[in-house]
């Protein structure tokens, strides 16, 4: 399952999120998003968890709390709409 992290603190690393994952089952992949220009993190990012019942957890779990000092949102990530 794909799954979105939102209001993610500007430090947060790639292993932070994954650590933090890793508590309820495998991670796949994560990937946080940063702007071309300044090279800095826009604050969110994604995550691969293969076991769908895992990811679940874990979003029930962490979303709505204190991560790296902010409120973290998380919920399943929905599909990217097509660009023309």
């Amino acid at each position: 399952m794909n799954i979105y992290v939102g209001n993610m603190s500007y430090d947060t690393s790639e292993d932070d999120l994954r650590q933090a994952f890793e508590e309820f089952g495998t991670v796949e992949s994560v990937k946080i998003i940063f702007d071309r220009n300044t090279d800095r993190s826009k604050g969110f990012g994604f995550l691969d968890m293969d076991d769908d019942d895992a990811a679940r957890s874990a979003i029930a779990k962490l979303n709505g709390t204190d991560f790296d000092g902010r409120t973290i949102k998380v919920n399943e990530a929905r599909p990217r709409p097509e660009r023309y």
